[in-house]
């Protein structure tokens, strides 16, 4: 399945957060978004993910116009392609297996989410969504209890509890140190080779962009400037994006993360 933007353009008001955005996204990519802070990254993930609708332009996802759907279909598709977000959005005085099954809001009736009446399948999901993230011993704990790294890990248990062919995560480890920035990005590329997730990833740091992504977009005052593989993205290149010196685009890139080996998460079986 193909992921394919077609001058996306999305106005508020007098400003102009994308202007005329255009890429395809193969099946199986793992894509950076980067750019300065206002770019346009945030509006074009929740744009594709429909939780913003763009002014004009197209969406599609292998051959669906997204841009279309109402209802049911875009419930559906907000359930394809899951979001995850800086600030995790978990419900802090839940515990952490119900975060979970909030993901699978999308394949359950209104009324018995509210009673939590979730089925076995729904909760054997959730339980394999919680080992994948090394979190399953946490289940019964609030969220709110848990540090920033933890509660993260979780937000992507809740995304993938949703069966997603689509993860959009917006600026994900900005919030993190160095350690959890490892281990959620290392989840996010595991997620892309092992199970083939295509994932979209916002990230200040060029460093990690560099590192993990196979492709990255950059946008500058809402439009595309570059799109090429990590080898492509120069310096110069940095440079031009940022609009900055290089020590400057440096550190609005956000620090380098550290490069002592961490202990690898289980897969799930």
């Amino acid at each position: 399945m193909t992921l394919e933007v077609q001058s996306l353009t999305k106005r508020f008001e007098s400003v102009t957060a994308l202007d005329g955005v255009s890429f395809t996204v193969p099946t199986g990519s793992l894509i950076g978004v980067i750019g300065r802070s206002g770019a346009g990254k945030s509006t074009l993930l929740r744009a594709i993910n429909r939780l913003s609708d763009a002014t004009s332009g197209t969406i599609t996802f292998n051959g669906e116009n997204v841009s279309a759907l109402k209802g049911r279909e875009l419930r559906r598709w907000r359930s394809r392609a899951a979001m995850i977000f800086q600030q995790f959005n978990l419900a802090g005085r839940l515990d952490v297996m119900t975060n979970v099954l909030l993901g699978r809001l999308a394949r359950v009736s209104t009324l018995r989410a509210a009673l939590n009446l979730f089925s076995e399948e729904d909760r054997a999901i959730a339980t394999a969504a919680l080992d994948l993230v090394d979190m399953a011993d946490y289940a019964a704990q609030r969220a709110e209890s848990l540090s920033g790294g933890q509660q993260q890990r979780v937000a992507i248990a809740r995304a993938l509890a949703q069966e997603p062919e689509l993860i959009l995560a917006d600026e994900p480890v900005a919030s993190l140190d160095p350690r959890n920035t490892r281990i959620v990005m290392d989840t996010l590329q595991r997620l892309n080779r092992e199970f083939g997730i295509t994932v979209l990833v916002n990230l200040h740091s060029i460093d990690l962009a560099r590192a993990y992504c196979d492709r990255l977009i950059g946008l500058q005052a809402g439009r595309m400037f570059f799109d090429g593989t990590a080898a492509e993205l120069t310096d110069s290149v940095v440079r031009d994006l940022y609009g900055m010196e290089s020590d400057e685009a440096g550190a609005e890139s956000g620090p380098t993360v550290a490069a002592e080996p961490l202990p690898q998460l289980e897969m799930a079986k």
